[in-house]
């Protein structure tokens, strides 16, 4: 039902910014809890940030709160990530992901979401 293709990936220096962005195509975006994870090399995938399909509840990992933002707009059918001072540690492929809404909350789980992007690689030089 929900194709995923991230994009906005690249190479900045820590204390920069970037932003990411994963278009969706199919059938009903707005109705898709959406979210970003990111696996860095030898460590498991690990839950970003997730934002419900109305845009006003979002929840964010404590290693990037304060740091990265996730918004939605439905009508582009498009979901961001804006990462500002960036850290060595955030050295990730970072994937966007849809879950159904009737999850309730924003999960964590990786298992929980239903959709993959093919990921983009971010690398914060020190």
């Amino acid at each position: 039902q929900v194709q995923l293709v991230e994009s906005g990936g690249g190479l900045v220096q820590a204390g920069g910014s970037l932003s990411l962005s994963c278009a969706a195509s199919g059938r009903a975006f707005s109705t898709y809890i959406m979210a970003w994870f990111r696996q860095a090399p030898a460590k498991e995938r690990e839950f970003v940030a997730g934002i419900r399909w109305s845009g006003g509840s979002t929840t964010y990992a404590d290693s990037v709160k304060g740091r990265f933002i996730i918004s939605r707009d439905n009508a582009k059918n498009t979901v961001s990530l804006q990462m500002n001072s960036l850290k060595p540690e955030d050295t990730a492929v970072y994937y966007c992901a849809a879950g159904p809404q009737r999850l309730g909350m924003v999960p964590r789980e990786v298992y929980k979401y239903t959709y993959w992007g093919q990921g983009t690689q971010v690398t914060v030089s020190s």
